[in-house]
């Protein structure tokens, strides 16, 4: 069972000209990639204005993570039409029967499905499938992950499970890795590489017919820590430059104390060089981070 949700005081969180003011202060340093996630950043009650105010700032890749749980093809355009280039929607199974009881939210999977196929439809895309893949839980359900891909032309990633879950009940024995659910797709399809950047954070294939595409992100057995140049900003201004590590520093006194252009791109900087050299949750010795993933942000 998950946690009580704990909200934070409205007064901690950054206001919207200071979110704008850290995209404005990243983009000086030449980064050109941003991803809105959560938590659920639909509820956000200015993402629209946002979206309008960074969709006009020139980012080569500006994406949303979501549940679908608000998306309806209004929404869904008017992103597009501020700016939005793309989205990401989470979805752990294909089975209605098991959708309550792996996630928090109680939309139907039927309109999680019909979510993914307005993105799509509307030019958000390529639109981003994320599953998190589970030992006894949803691994019976690989091959379909597959098929849905095909049949709804999306990108579907197959998530190793990851020390961040908010049970904290994360156990190395839990995991199946992106070895195994390629060899169990490959069972009924050919899958052919793609040329993926040196930064991707997942191995991704194509089909030898049919749209779509697979995607496998493998944190744990074959961890990116080499490649990554990501950084994560919660909503209260702390930033984090490691999913895996507990060093993590707060911008926001800096934002409301008039900490110059200057500054502010020089903590960004340190943070960035702060990052670790690898998490080790491959490792018997490894210690999980105290934040969950719906804290950070994934």
């Amino acid at each position: 069972m998950e946690p009580d949700v704990k909200y934070l005081p409205k007064l901690d969180l950054l206001t919207l000209d200071e979110y704008i003011c850290v995209v404005e202060t990243a983009m000086s340093l030449g980064i050109d990639k941003l991803r809105i996630t959560g938590g659920e950043p639909t509820l956000y009650p200015q993402l629209d204005q946002f979206i309008e105010i960074v969709g006009k700032m020139g980012l080569r890749d500006f994406a949303l993570t979501t549940n679908g749980s608000m998306l309806s093809r209004d929404v869904a355009q008017r992103w597009k039409d501020s700016g939005l280039h793309r989205v990401t929607v989470s979805l752990d199974t294909l089975k209605p029967s098991r959708k309550d009881a792996i996630t928090r939210s109680h939309t139907t999977l039927k309109d999680v499905i019909a979510a993914i196929d307005i993105v799509r439809d509307v030019g958000l895309t390529p639109v981003k499938v994320n599953a998190v893949i589970l030992r006894g839980v949803n691994d019976d359900e690989i091959a379909d992950f597959a098929q849905f891909a095909q049949d709804h032309d999306i990108d579907m990633r197959l998530i190793e499970f990851m020390a961040l879950d908010a049970g904290k009940n994360w156990k190395r024995k839990d995991v199946v890795t992106a070895a195994v659910m390629k060899r169990r797709i490959e069972q009924e399809h050919t899958l052919i590489k793609e040329d993926d950047s040196t930064s991707s954070t997942s191995m991704n294939y194509r089909f030898t017919s049919g749209a779509g595409r697979i995607g496998f992100i493998a944190s744990v057995s074959e961890s990116f820590c080499r490649g990554c140049d990501r950084m994560r900003m919660m909503a209260d201004g702390t930033v984090r430059p490691c999913l895996f590590s507990d060093d993590e520093w707060c911008i926001r006194s800096m934002l409301r104390n008039g900490a110059t252009d200057e500054e502010l791109r020089q903590f960004f900087t340190n943070a960035m060089w702060a990052k670790s050299a690898g998490h080790g949750m491959d490792h018997a010795d490894f210690i999980r981070p105290e934040k969950t993933m719906s804290t950070i942000g994934g």
